[in-house]
């Protein structure tokens, strides 16, 4: 199968992964038939192999000599290394086998060279961060002055774009090294040990003598052919065998696409396959943008969205009043599931103080227990934050698709430190996904082309949108014993509503303002706008819609027709029968037909402090109070985006 496929104009090749299963296996010799857990065994008796090589690779090899020569992309002779890994390692003569009396071919080595030779190129960038802060280090580790930031950007490669809490964190890392050995690490491989490979074959390192992957004659359906071993000390040849593997292809990879060998992985007893595929999609612009949706970040309301235009003679009006995604009530659950967390691992580390360092101690099964119960929470915390991440990123793609934007720029809070802000806002704020939606959203407006821009979130919440002054905030007229400072009013132009709503705006007309200067990362390939300049910045303001009054009242045509028949007021079918209670009750016949009880998992109590405040007019998050399902508790609202008639104006007022 060609790995080519060819384009039309504006259209771009993008390699994308999706996620199989293999159920089963046919062994083609005898044709026998492997259930899953079959299956598995053979594949991991593989990856046992595969691992214990690339253990042996990055024991040999973990040290800054050996990452410095690998990452300087020239061998000893002065030739460029080939960019696979396994081929780089070759040419640099890091050499592994297999243990004696073991069997493998050429291309299981070739796994494990791959392995090593990612993780060890992946190293470099962390050895030359940590390089660079040791040599920069402060006199104050807990807060730096501007003279050592300056310092410390300057010794790190790339540092004058990097996140200070990238720097703050490898601070403390470092620092706690100090603390514990009483001096400075030389590098990061005295700060980090060897890293532990994970149990998978890397079947992308191979060709047809390992593995082949074809497309079935059935749509949807594609044939994994690989060989596997029959033992987990293989001694000969004889002892690989091909299998052949059906996969039953996800909805979301098109009919047309190429598709690559995949990487097999080896969790809870199955066999997951991470099925990379290209195919065609509609080719990004940096530049050249009319309709934008600009996304602002919340806590409770974790998303606020809205579209705006920019006209040919350079204003900026928006479209619609915006949309809002609220996940009080995940978050609500993500926050009990922290509190369980930190639980369970303080009464494991205290299990583990008294254990010691005997074998045969009581609290030894009881440990174990509490172990699989902290990885069991994890998942449950993992799947929490992937069905968040998904759900939200989702939301954002299809409003800007509602309103036909082209590119969707998005605050950069990457720097954004919770400090001074309580206990349990601090750790409410480090939860949140934002890294997480941000990638989703990335992956799903590339399959519409659609460009997703980050952009500096500096002032974006502070000013007016319509002047640039900076405005007041204070409480919402709606909620007033609500404390907080979400309603912002500006004392220039008179603009007011919920301060999300103006931030989204900033947000939208900074990002259009400025995209003649967006450029892309290079490392990872996302489009960035890093500063904001003054002489563009001046003219990111939204035009509001002339307030106009209609004044002409006259018929334009005839009435419409109206039954005679009133609409009675009365239900004519009674309602059902209620048991019977106090006083004062509604007799039968005009009982409402609503629910009359709550739901499943009423009975859990969850902690006030996670949601909103109650008022006369809350939002309750259901999920927050009950407890059960994810959409049940995450609100989102519907796109609607449309261009404002002549002679309206567009609604100010908060939708929260």
């Amino acid at each position: 199968m060609s790995r080519k496929l060819p384009c039309a104009g504006g259209e771009i090749a993008r390699t994308a992964c999706a996620r199989g299963l293999l159920r089963t296996g046919v062994e083609e010799k005898t044709g026998q038939l492997l259930s899953a857990s079959v299956l598995a065994q053979r594949a991991g008796w593989a990856a046992d192999l595969v691992s214990g090589m690339v253990a042996v690779l990055l024991a040999g090899h973990w040290n800054a000599a050996d990452v410095d020569a690998l990452a300087a992309g020239v061998d000893a002779g002065g030739q460029k290394l080939p960019s696979n890994a396994w081929m780089a390692l070759r040419r640099l003569g890091w050499t592994v086998g297999p243990a004696v009396g073991i069997r493998v071919n050429d291309r299981i080595v070739r796994m494990a060279q791959e392995m090593a030779g990612r993780t060890l190129r992946a190293a470099k960038w962390r050895a030359d961060l940590t390089t660079a802060v040791i040599a920069a280090w402060p006199a104050d580790p807990a807060k730096r002055t501007p003279q050592e930031w300056d310092r410390v950007r300057e010794a790190v490669p790339g540092g004058e774009y990097l996140p200070s809490s990238v720097i703050k964190s490898r601070t403390r890392q470092v620092a706690a090294f100090v603390t514990r050995h009483d001096r400075m690490p030389v590098n990061v491989f005295e700060l980090e040990a060897v890293p532990q490979n994970a149990r998978m074959l890397l079947l992308s390192a191979c060709d047809g003598q390992q593995a082949t992957l074809e497309r079935a004659d059935e749509p949807g359906r594609a044939l994994l052919r690989l060989q596997l071993p029959t033992r987990p000390d293989p001694r000969c040849y004889a002892d690989w065998t091909w299998i052949s593997c059906p996969i039953s292809l996800p909805p979301t990879v098109p009919a047309g696409a190429v598709l690559h060998l995949p990487t097999l992985r080896l969790n809870q007893g199955r066999v997951r396959a991470d099925l990379a595929y290209t195919h065609t999609v509609p080719k990004t612009r940096r530049t050249g943008h009319t309709v934008a949706l600009g996304v602002d970040w919340g806590l409770n309301t974790l998303l606020s969205a809205g579209a705006v235009r920019l006209h040919d003679d350079g204003t900026i009006t928006a479209l619609g009043s915006g949309g809002m995604f609220r996940a009080a009530g995940v978050l609500a659950k993500q926050h009990r599931l922290r509190r369980l967390s930190e639980h369970l691992h303080a009464k494991a580390d205290h299990y583990q103080r008294l254990i010691g360092g005997a074998e045969q101690h009581h609290l030894s099964a009881r440990h174990t227990v509490l172990a699989d119960e902290i990885r069991h929470v994890s998942d449950r915390r993992s799947n929490l934050n992937d069905a968040l991440a998904r759900s939200a990123a989702r939301w954002a793609v299809d409003q800007a698709l509602a309103a036909s934007a082209t590119v969707i720029y998005v605050e950069d809070l990457r720097s954004m430190e919770a400090r001074g802000m309580g206990r349990t806002m601090n750790t409410r704020l480090s939860q949140a996904v934002r890294g997480q939606i941000v990638d989703r959203m990335r992956h799903l407006a590339a399959e519409v082309g659609i460009a997703v821009v980050t952009v500096p979130a500096r002032g974006t919440s502070r000013h007016c949108p319509h002047c640039l002054v900076p405005l007041r905030h204070r409480k919402a007229p709606d909620r007033p014993t609500v404390p907080g400072w979400k309603w912002a009013i500006c004392p220039s132009c008179g603009w007011q509503g919920d301060r999300d709503q103006g931030a989204w705006r900033r947000i939208a007309a900074r990002g259009l303002t400025h995209q003649t200067k967006t450029v892309t990362d290079r490392a990872g390939g996302a489009m960035v706008i890093r500063s904001v300049v003054d002489t563009l910045e001046a003219g990111a303001i939204i035009i509001p819609a002339p307030k106009t009054r209609r004044t002409d009242r006259s018929k334009t045509g005839p009435t419409r027709h109206h039954t005679p028949r009133p609409t009675p007021r009365r239900r004519r079918t009674p309602s059902p029968t209620r048991p019977s209670g106090p006083a004062a009750q509604r007799p039968e016949g005009h009982a409402p037909t609503g629910r009359t009880r709550l739901p499943r998992a009423a009975h859990r109590h969850q902690d006030v402090t996670t949601i909103s405040t109650p008022t006369n007019r809350p939002h309750r998050p259901r999920g927050a109070a009950l407890g059960a399902g994810f959409h049940l508790h995450a609100h989102a609202t519907p796109p609607r985006w449309a261009e404002p008639a002549p002679g309206t104006t567009p609604c100010m007022g908060s939708l929260s």
